[in-house]
């Protein structure tokens, strides 16, 4: 499994938005759709929020690939 590391500047970033900019998914409508498919993971349980705010230290499972958040402060 390989794991990456964002670093976010803002408090949170929604869901949708990280798969997104972590190059996972090609567009938004892509990100909804995995995301409400049950194709993704937020802190080991399945999340169909694609507005869920992911917080630094939270960690996404997403297709082999798991992303922890970290803050850029």
């Amino acid at each position: 499994m390989e794991t990456i590391k964002i670093p976010i500047k803002t408090p949170f970033i929604k869901l949708d938005s990280l798969l997104k900019f972590a190059n996972l998914c090609q567009s938004g409508g892509e990100a909804k759709e995995r995301i409400q498919g049950g194709e993704v993971q937020v802190n080991g349980e399945v999340c169909l929020a694609r507005g869920k705010k992911c917080l630094p230290g939270d960690k996404i499972l997403f297709e082999n690939t798991e992303v922890e958040i970290t803050s850029c402060n």
